[in-house]
């Protein structure tokens, strides 16, 4: 999540469409490749970071839904907490 004034698009900005789920936010994607990009959140955006150029300085905490993690990408082995479903809070 990032404050709204902290986050820009440097390249493609009249390529961004948005979707409007009725149960959620506003999802931002590229029209030409169907790249995430962002949820609206009003104030502020939950970023993918895929579309952040650059190293952003987060890590993971923990790693969530891996009953559904793709058999062709597999889940580093780097120590972080390990959830077959969503993270019990």
């Amino acid at each position: 999540m990032v404050p709204r004034d902290g986050y820009r698009i440097v390249r493609g900005e009249d390529a961004v469409r948005v979707w409007a789920p009725s149960d959620g936010l506003p999802k931002a994607f590229c029209g030409a490749c169907g790249g995430q990009l962002y949820s609206d959140g009003g104030d502020y955006l939950a970023v993918r970071l895929g579309t952040v150029d650059g190293d952003p300085g987060v890590r993971p905490r923990w790693r969530q839904w891996l009953e559904s993690a793709p058999a062709w990408e597999p889940i580093p082995d780097d120590g972080v907490p390990r959830f077959q479903q969503r993270r019990a809070e």
